[in-house]
């Protein structure tokens, strides 16, 4: 293995999430008065903090989104968890394979640390992460593209930052594996690969994704 640790996104990389919570946020906005396509959310949010929907929405319209927006929003989210969401295909493979070989893994993401144990509950990837490697922009000051997260991960993890890779399946995830220092994979399946600027590798396969780490 080239690295000493790997650092998993989870939307999009290890759990399906990113359709079901694109359309819901592309619904929530729309019936608030801030008309959003899924290609529209997909384009703007993909891979963002929630402070960067309160912030995006304030620079275009001027207005504020509700007080509760956050809790409503993740409310039906995490009903529609339980209903649809499902492991990405070939995740659990890599999780084996990288816990087998005695790599060190994390995952460091844009959700909640609450939208990360309910996504890994409901698709049975929490029985490879305990608390120690789960960390969350909840951690940090700044969320992607800022290195914040990333960083933090991989002191938290004792890693030097050159020696960490990254799988990120958006721009602003890149972007902060990039300002970090640290290798990023950027895994395609849902993001053109020509949105993935500055990744070291591009692939579209996660069940390639073991072979290419060593």
């Amino acid at each position: 293995m080239r690295y000493d640790l790997v650092i998993f996104d989870n939307d999009g990389v290890l759990v399906d999430s990113e359709p079901i919570s694109n359309r819901l946020l592309a619904g929530y906005l729309t019936e608030l008065g801030h008309p959003t396509s899924y290609e529209d959310s997909i384009r703007d949010y993909m891979g963002s903090a929630m402070h960067r929907i309160h912030d995006l929405v304030r620079e275009r319209t001027g207005q504020r989104l509700p007080e509760r927006f956050d809790d409503v929003f993740h409310g039906r989210v995490f009903a529609a968890f339980e209903r649809e969401l499902e492991p990405v295909a070939g995740a659990v493979g890599v999780l084996e394979k990288l816990a087998a070989d005695g790599v060190p893994y994390c995952v460091a993401s844009s959700g909640s640390h609450e939208r990360i144990r309910v996504g890994h509950r409901k698709t049975g990837l929490d029985r490879w992460f305990d608390e120690g490697r789960i960390f969350s922009s909840q951690d940090v000051g700044r969320g992607k593209p800022a290195p914040d997260l990333f960083l933090y991960a991989a002191g938290r993890m004792g890693v030097a930052p050159e020696r960490c890779v990254v799988i990120e399946d958006s721009p602003l995830g890149v972007q902060a594996a990039v300002a970090a220092g640290m290798d990023v994979y950027g895994f395609t399946a849902m993001t053109p690969a020509e949105r993935l600027v500055g990744a070291t590798q591009l692939f579209s396969d996660m069940g390639e994704l073991a072979d290419l780490l060593v």
